[in-house]
């Protein structure tokens, strides 16, 4: 049995659709085709079924994703196994766009250095989304900040930073207390759909301030922005400084607790890319420290 059809089964699953699925492992739509056909010719039951242009796994598809997925694992793990005293293979890593913008150049830098054969390969996104990812094993590993929830013992995860929040406002504003902004200023909000943004509503809560809002967002970057042209005030994390040059505004510590944000680094204890794991986490533990 080839592989690669299994490969290619796993990605009409996860991508609905044999289109998308050649885009993606950069194949035409009609190899799709044949390789669908010819795995079901091998193991003799049909495995995907069509809607128009939705494509769904059969019962028999869904029996075997697991063990299909476990199967291209181990074979992935062929070359680190066989070659233990050398580092290589490729890293399948989520990180956020605050990461991706100060400490992984720095990361990636350092591994290259020290292990030349090691690839990476990176999907940014949000936190709440790369979890599911790794379960899944459709990412080895991530930097994100600590889910609101237990993780389960299949999943290890290693603190590497806290970041506090600030009061972010116009310069204009400089001496007055932070508390009172909060109150007569409008309020640019960081989404409250997002970690960072059911942080800061805890905050505002426990503060008991109703904030006039003006715009909810998930970006620091053009929350800071927003903020120097005057719309508002807002909360943030530390991380908004990566994009202060060039703006008039003022970071204004807030006067009561607040838990900071902490990232960390996220993976399968199961994963067979888990010497790639350990070497991108002692990369990364010492990168943040030597940022503090």
């Amino acid at each position: 049995m080839n592989s690669k059809f299994l490969n290619t089964l796993l990605a009409v699953h996860r991508y609905g659709s044999m289109a998308e699925a050649a885009r993606r492992l950069n194949i035409t739509h009609g190899a799709v085709a044949q390789q669908m056909k010819a795995l079901e010719g091998e193991l003799g039951t049909t495995l995907i079924s069509r809607s128009g242009k939705t494509v769904h796994l059969s019962n028999a598809g869904f029996r075997i994703l697991e063990t299909s997925q476990k199967i291209l694992d181990d074979i992935d793990s062929l070359s680190a196994l066989a070659n233990t005293q050398e580092i290589k293979g490729e890293l399948r890593l989520g990180a956020g766009n605050t990461s991706l913008i100060s400490t992984i150049p720095n990361i990636l830098a350092m591994l290259i250095d020290r292990y030349p054969s090691l690839q990476v390969s990176i999907r940014p996104g949000l936190s709440s989304e790369f979890y599911p990812c790794v379960e899944n094993n459709e990412l080895d590993a991530a930097i994100a900040l600590e889910p609101p929830f237990e993780l389960p013992k299949r999943l290890g995860w290693r603190l590497l930073s806290e970041e506090h929040f600030v009061l972010l406002a116009s310069a204009r504003h400089q001496g007055k207390d932070a508390h009172d902004l909060l109150k007569h200023e409008p309020f640019i909000r960081y989404d409250k759909g997002t970690w960072v943004g059911q942080q800061i509503e805890e905050y505002l809560k426990n503060a008991a301030i109703a904030p006039k809002e003006r715009f909810e967002l998930a970006s620091i970057e053009a929350i800071a922005l927003m903020v120097n042209k005057g719309l508002g005030v807002a909360i943030v994390p530390h991380a908004w400084h990566l994009w202060k040059q060039g703006l008039n505004v003022l970071s204004i510590p807030l006067p009561s607790p607040c838990a900071p944000r902490r990232f960390g680094l996220i993976w399968s204890r199961s994963s067979p890319r888990l010497q790639l794991v350990e070497v991108f986490l002692k990369a990364a533990i010492e990168e943040y420290d030597a940022s503090k």
